[in-house]
């Protein structure tokens, strides 16, 4: 394997959005990162994902349909600190791509010198969130990708002891 693969293989950190800072990518790199994303395994030519991309003010407009989802679906009527929690969320990362499958779009945007973060919260699962993005019935949210800079150097985190995770047949 090259170097420069590995040292970036190991040394890739996720970023939480609320650490994250302006600006996003470009356009003609998020066109690039999109494409690298799209080229992963692919059985029979299948191309079973795609991607919604949230930039500008799109981002807040999400914000909004995710606090009336949260209205909508909730139990208890959520207060309004979580409302305007929710109408933020996307606000924090300068572009956020909702994953329809699991793709390599991480390491993507990681190469060309973004951060990320792979995250799924109940809006993932949310059936308002659903309609709202005009989902088929047999399309699922596998997460949603923030992608910015870092406003600090992440830390690392506890990886995993190969030998409880790794066996042999």
């Amino acid at each position: 394997m090259p170097t420069d693969l590995r040292d970036f293989l190991t040394t890739r950190r996720s970023v939480k959005p609320a650490l994250m800072t302006g600006p996003g990518p470009t356009a003609e790199e998020l066109q690039t990162i999109l494409t690298l994303a799209a080229r992963v395994p692919d059985h029979k030519m299948m191309v079973p994902w795609r991607f919604i991309v949230f930039e500008g003010a799109a981002r807040a407009r999400f914000g909004e349909a995710l606090a009336a989802a949260c209205q909508a679906e909730e139990k208890e009527p959520p207060s309004p600190v979580r409302l305007d929690t929710e109408r933020a969320r996307f606000m924090q990362a300068p572009l956020v791509i909702a994953v329809i499958s699991k793709v390599n779009l991480c390491l993507a945007a990681n190469a060309h010198g973004y951060v990320s973060n792979w995250l799924t919260g109940w809006y993932s699962y949310s059936p308002g969130i659903r309609r709202h993005l005009s989902l088929a019935e047999n399309e699922r949210i596998a997460g949603f990708i923030h992608i910015g800079h870092a406003s600090e150097k992440p830390a690392d985190r506890p990886r995993p002891d190969l030998t409880q995770i790794v066996s042999r047949y």
